[in-house]
């Protein structure tokens, strides 16, 4: 007999939905043998989603997790240590029926209120967790909820913890009336306390997140991941169509508008979660892991000096103009080439937390020869599909405050800032400036000048005006040989100028632009060779040099007070 034939005789129990807890109205199979999943309706093994991370075999849906299953999901076996088991709130509105209601859940589930708190060891990383329960008044948050959450961050703050916090709720309490609203200032002030201290908020958003919930502590983390297709907003959907008297869009309000729009910086499945979070922490931590270590093999020719690397550069002397046109080479290593030779344990974190995630700008963190570092870098497209997803290395203002977002997390966790420039200048779109582009990239060179970790930029293929500037005000500008950096392009500048933009090779003669140039001016600081064509193929000797120089670099700049630097880096573009 086929499982879906056997299974139409069993129903999903009244307030369950969600869950993997069924009721039956006959022995039809041995007591909890079969599960039915609410998404595509189909009869599945029980153990199969156990051992599928609570997702359907069938469809891959995902099911709604008790708070101590998703403990035993992430924590290291016999590390977790619950907080504050028996703390319950009142009835402050003397609501009828209130205490009765929840003294049938605590019999139901076990729980005492709507979250679970503790410690846990993921992969040997200490961190506080809170995991949300939505079997519980689905997880709305009153006087308990709010007061367990806090309590948890203040004692993660005081032993210096890092936080997770797992979301799954309804909102605010109902039943609690302003008390319940009050616990939404009550957490993001804890939350605020603890980010002061310099000490990491991990935010994950389940199914579902919503209201009062997601307008404080859920959305305040320094990172910001959520599971797959998971409902999350301020306003639910039935709200909002109420209101407005529209049908919203497909996947509105889902993990991926989310992750569209800005506001979140991954997602991650459960299969993935614990690894994941692993790294994250071992990102965060102050330990020998974090040593600078650098091994790089010296390229096939033995020595390592730039003159012995194989290169055949152009000579000193080359038309400006070809070095531009080299510089525009669609086969010319791009800003995600450099990140994954020269960086381990990327993690990406997207969005600027306002509008959009801009792909122009790729940015997160990594380790470089065993530093956690902050990279950042515009990037082009490999081939035509991605240069248009890119936006052919054009930043939007959502790229710069992006960026901007990551080095300001870079500075409250002290690790230094690597950034590299490519981009032919910001993009000049109507919605560009509708949206402050103007506004982001000075906010970037007024909070870069005192940010108080080093910051390294280093020009790689266009630098193209304010839209590079953005990501250059640094301690020290590098450049490759045949990239270029000017106040605009040469045929933007013969345009303005000459009112012919035919006349860009000129221009470029003019305008001194490369990087032999800008040396001898003391724009930058350093010109790295390149061998002729220069390729992903042909990188390798180039990354040795680079490596070599970034752990010179960090050496120096790591050993400066906040003080020193931002007095060096001010220095640096005074003179000029």
């Amino acid at each position: 007999m086929k499982l879906d034939n056997m299974f139409k005789k069993t129903k999903v129990t009244s307030g369950e939905k969600g869950y993997i807890t069924l009721g039956r109205t006959g022995p039809v199979v041995p007591e909890g043998l079969l599960r039915k999943c609410n998404k595509c309706g189909s009869a599945i093994i029980a153990e199969d989603v156990r051992r599928d991370f609570y997702t359907c075999p069938r469809c891959g849906g995902y099911f709604r997790v008790h708070a101590y299953r998703r403990i035993e999901m992430l924590a290291d076996e016999g590390t977790f240590e619950e907080w504050d088991k028996e703390l319950r709130g009142g009835n402050p509105l003397g609501y009828k029926g209130y205490e009765e209601k929840k003294a049938g859940l605590k019999e139901k589930t076990g729980l005492t209120e709507a979250v679970v708190t503790g410690k846990i060891s993921i992969n040997g990383s200490e961190a506080a967790v809170g995991v949300c329960d939505g079997r519980f008044l689905m997880a709305s948050m009153g006087e308990a909820v709010g007061e367990k959450i806090t309590r948890a961050v203040e004692r993660a703050t005081k032993e210096g913890l890092p936080v997770i916090l797992f979301a799954c709720s309804g909102g605010a309490r109902m039943q609690e009336g302003i008390v319940s609203l009050m616990q939404m200032a009550k957490t993001a002030a804890a939350l605020k306390r603890h980010s002061e201290a310099g000490l990491l908020y991990i935010s994950v958003l389940t199914d579902p997140t919503t209201g009062g919930v997601t307008a404080s502590f859920a959305m305040l983390g320094d990172i910001i991941l959520a599971e797959p297709k998971a409902l999350i907003g301020f306003a639910g959907p039935r709200v909002i169509e109420q209101t407005i008297r529209q049908k919203l869009p497909a996947g509105f309000q889902r993990s991926e508008f989310l992750l569209e729009h800005g506001f979140i910086d991954g997602i991650i499945t459960r299969p993935e979660m614990k690894e994941t979070l692993s790294r994250i922490l071992r990102l965060h931590e102050n330990t020998a892991e974090n040593i600078l270590e650098i091994s790089a093999e010296e390229p096939e020719g033995g020595d390592s000096s730039a003159e012995a690397c194989r290169y055949a550069s152009l000579k000193s002397g080359t038309d400006p103009w070809e070095r531009v046109k080299l510089s525009r080479r669609e086969d010319r290593p791009s800003g995600s080439d450099y990140i994954e030779t020269l960086f381990t344990d990327f993690t990406e974190c997207c969005g600027d937390r306002l509008f959009a995630d801009d792909k122009a700008v790729i940015g997160g963190i990594a380790r470089f020869g065993g530093v956690p570092v902050t990279v950042i870098a515009q990037a082009k497209g490999r081939d035509t599909k991605e240069n248009i997803m890119r936006n052919f290395g054009m930043p939007s203002p959502e790229g710069y405050r992006k960026a901007l977002r990551l080095m300001k997390q870079a500075e409250k966790f002290g690790r230094p800032v690597i950034c590299f420039v490519d981009t032919p200048g910001a993009f000049c779109g109507l919605e560009a400036e509708e949206r402050g582009q103007g506004e982001a990239i000075a906010r970037n060179l007024y909070e870069m000048s005192e940010l108080r970790v080093p910051i390294l930029s280093m020009i790689i293929g266009e630098g193209g005006s304010g839209g590079a500037l953005a990501f250059a005000v640094a301690d020290e500008v590098w450049m490759l040989e045949n990239s270029v950096y000017s106040i605009l392009s040469p045929e933007g500048f013969a345009s303005i100028l000459w009112k012919d933009s035919k006349r860009a090779k000129e221009a470029a003669g003019v305008m001194k632009l490369t990087a032999e140039h800008l040396k001898e001016m003391n724009i930058v600081e350093r010109v790295f060779p390149e061998p002729v064509p220069y390729t992903r193929e042909t990188m390798e000797p180039v990354i040795f040099s680079v490596k070599r120089e970034i752990e010179s670099f960090l050496g120096k700049y790591q050993s400066m007070t906040g003080e020193q630097l931002t007095e060096h880096r001010y220095m640096r573009f005074r003179k000029m």
